[in-house]
């Protein structure tokens, strides 16, 4: 029979929560989750969790960009509706190359940026008006939290936190 309950351990310190969350790995404890009010240095690496892939969405988000734009540059200023501006030929889209290198570069950044946010709100799963899952309102603040899975060993646990110097351990059940 599995346990719905877990353990939100509570710190007043970065150092002292990083402390923590090493003696936990190290315990083989399952740490579900680490709730803090600003990025901690460091902690993604101590908690193990693997490397973000979003450089290689960019990359491939910043291609497609420059695809869209090279394409609308040439459709636009070269095959639909060619000007003489400034001299330039427009039959050729090489030749006007080095006139449209800005215009290809806004566009791989134009496409990365945005695209990497719709990304980032759907891989976090932050919809417009979704409810907060924050379990303790002092975590924007000044307090950081770690919630850790119960196996039937909520007394060892509780002992364990709480010599890992957190300030508050509470069990809660999770329906």
């Amino acid at each position: 029979m599995s346990s719905n309950k877990v353990i939100y351990a509570i710190y007043n310190d970065d150092d002292t929560l990083m402390d923590a969350v090493k003696k936990t790995r190290a315990a083989h404890h399952h740490i579900e989750e680490v709730f803090t009010p600003f990025p901690v240095h460091g902690l993604d690496k101590a908690m193990g969790i693997a490397p973000t892939r979003i450089a290689i969405c960019a990359f491939i988000y910043g291609l497609c960009g420059l695809s869209f734009g090279t394409w609308m540059m040439n459709y636009v200023m070269i095959m639909d509706w060619p000007q003489d501006i400034g001299g330039k030929p427009s039959f050729s889209y090489i030749q006007n190359m080095p006139a449209f290198v800005p215009i290809m570069f806004e566009e791989t950044v134009f496409f990365a940026a945005h695209l990497m946010v719709i990304t980032f709100y759907m891989r976090s799963k932050l919809w417009p008006f979704k409810k907060a899952e924050n379990p303790d309102v002092r975590t924007t603040d000044d307090h950081f939290l770690m919630e850790v899975s119960v196996n039937n060993n909520e007394k060892e646990l509780v002992s364990f936190f709480e010599s890992t110097g957190a300030v508050e351990v509470k069990v809660i059940d999770k329906h």
